[in-house]
């Protein structure tokens, strides 16, 4: 099984991912020994208590190698422990995930194009280097469209350049976006294409000096102040290679699309003319302005943690369902003049406590006389909100063997807005693994649906995309948009108001008033369409046309769908 899939493969068959005939597969139930679902009730007092607690001021903000992951970690592996699970890793229940830390100064020297740029207010730029610092003078800028470069769609924007010495600067997301209508990419859905991380990569692979991207509130799917808040301060990232750390760009990192207004007209370009050139086609353009950075940069190195817990099966031990929830957020700001703490409640205490209820249920049925057939495994991952650090670590050194592990269920920021009539699948029709959930969500009378906003390429930004790349079948799924009734409806408009600009801010904090209810009925989803695919030897795969269906291929074919329409 290959280790990871190529960029071009897998954007070429993202675009593919929502084909109809996928529609049409999704109809088809899965291959269970049985369908009956054990009505089981979730503790709602523990499920808010463990969100309250791993929220807490006392965490700090769960930051990697800190002293609130020395809490969460306690907190989790107690937890486990009580519960009768065992350590996965030869009884311990800790992986260690090896991190370096790298903190760029906040006094940076920034001019573009003549133009003395304002760190945070204006432009965040980072350095995943072991040098000291950043000493840039006189690099020529280059605009490099969307940065991207996709054989399997015909776009280079690096074609006929050579980026040596030179920094890139690109737009946000992928042209798809843009222009929705013209079948480019994979319309307003994002592709990895469009993800920030690719972005440096692929500037990284040109041999550019630097990557910088034009942040737009739109197409990035989050304001300025969540690079403001997420892009300063300690990144962390996994300790690489001395030759592959050599080959990333010295310097990357964000400007604002006002700063990149004004750079572009010093440079005698409109902005907004060239973005619109390249939509439509690939474009690259020397500005002719050069830029100076400097800035010290500090380098660290620790370990950080993934809390891994196993309740074993009784026929398949050796088969695994694996749940993944990261445990970690931002930690502490010390440069805020007031609140300084970001608590993480909704993202990810809430995900976390989901996995603990889950476990809690199936630990009880096995007490009760009814455990599982295959193995059932909890992830708490690490250094999620630093590029899915833990999940991936844990993809490239597995403790179960990843041919072993029969599906992933990732959970990510729960719903605190009550109980919906509908249920959401991020990158509905992807894999064989949806149709348990769609069986779930039967005795709820709830249907699934594609999430509304496909543009903010959420199937590629939490923890399952790690194992997806492996090419296990992974859902992210939960929530919903349709409030079961009125009082609902006004509930959740109200709550929307209080956590708008929560996200990655400090105001994500545990609140008594959230309403959990759909929270433990998405939790309950997740539970029964586990106890089935747990309780039976099917092994669920990618369709057809979807990134990963050469790593794991779906069962049902053509002939199948045939059947199902002539039904």
């Amino acid at each position: 099984m290959r280790l990871l899939l190529p960029l071009s493969l897998l954007a070429l068959l993202s675009a593919c991912s929502q084909h109809p005939s996928q529609t049409i597969k999704s109809e088809i139930e899965p291959q269970a020994d049985s369908t009956e679902i054990t009505q089981v009730s979730f503790d709602e007092t523990q499920f808010r208590e463990d969100i309250k607690t791993l929220s807490s001021d006392e965490f700090e903000g769960r930051a990697p190698t800190t002293r609130g992951e020395k809490l969460t970690l306690d907190h989790l592996t107690q937890a486990f422990k009580a519960m009768g699970l065992t350590g996965a890793n030869q009884g311990e229940y800790l992986q260690a995930v090896p991190m370096v830390s790298y903190t760029a100064s906040d006094a940076q020297a920034v001019n573009l194009a003549g133009l003395k740029l304002k760190y945070r207010e204006d432009i965040v730029l980072g350095s995943r280097h072991d040098n000291g610092g950043v000493d840039i003078k006189d690099a020529p800028l280059v605009f490099v469209g969307y940065g991207i470069n996709a054989p399997e769609y015909d776009w280079n924007d690096y074609q006929d350049i050579d980026m040596t010495g030179k920094i890139a600067v690109m737009l946000v997301n992928d042209p798809g976006f843009a222009r929705p209508e013209s079948g480019l990419f994979n319309g307003r859905a994002m592709t990895y294409y469009g993800r920030w991380d690719y972005k440096y990569l692929e500037a990284s692979r040109q041999g550019a000096l630097g990557a910088i991207i034009i942040h737009d509130t739109a197409p990035a799917s989050y304001p300025w102040s969540v690079v403001e808040n997420s892009w300063t301060g300690a990144q962390q990232d996994l300790v690489q290679s001395k030759e592959t750390q050599a080959e990333r760009v010295q310097v990357e990192g964000w400007i604002t699309l006002n700063a990149a207004t004004e750079l572009f007209d010093r440079a005698g370009i409109s902005l907004k003319n060239l973005s619109d050139r390249a939509a439509n086609s690939p474009v690259n353009l020397p500005l002719k302005q050069n830029a100076d950075i400097q800035f010290a940069n500090k380098a660290e190195y620790a370990n950080s943690y993934n809390v891994v817990a196993t309740l074993p099966g009784v026929e398949s031990a050796d088969e695994h369902i694996l749940f993944t929830a990261h445990w970690d957020h931002i930690g502490v700001d010390e440069s805020r003049s007031e609140d300084k703490i970001y608590n993480g409640a909704l993202d990810n205490a809430s995900g976390t406590a989901g996995i603990l209820a889950i476990a809690r249920q199936f630990a009880k049925q096995a007490k009760a006389g009814n455990p599982s057939k295959r193995s059932l495994t909890f992830i708490a991952t690490t250094g999620e909100e630093q590029g899915l650090l833990g999940s991936r670590h844990y993809a490239a050194n597995p403790i179960y063997p990843i041919d072993k592990s029969v599906a992933v269920f990732n959970l990510d920021s729960t719903n605190i807005y009550g109980r919906t009539s509908d249920y959401t699948i991020i990158g509905k029709g992807k894999s064989e693994l949806e149709q348990y959930l769609i069986a779930a969500l039967k005795p709820q009378n709830r249907v699934a649906v594609a999430e509304r906003r496909p543009e903010s390429g959420g199937f590629f930004r939490s923890d399952h995309f790690s194992f997806a790349q492996k090419g296990v079948p992974a859902v992210f799924a939960g929530g919903g948009s349709q409030p079961v009734d009125e009082p609902t409806r006004e509930y959740k408009a109200k709550m929307k108001e209080i956590m708008k600009g929560c996200y990655h801010n400090t105001c994500d904090e545990y609140r008594d008033d959230w309403d959990l209810s759909g929270a433990l009925e998405d939790i309950a989803v997740y539970y029964h369409a586990a106890e089935m695919l747990a309780n039976n030897v099917d092994w669920p795969g990618y369709y057809r046309g979807t990134e990963f269906h050469s790593l794991r291929a779906a069962k049902s074919d053509e002939s199948a769908v045939t059947a199902k329409l002539e039904d």
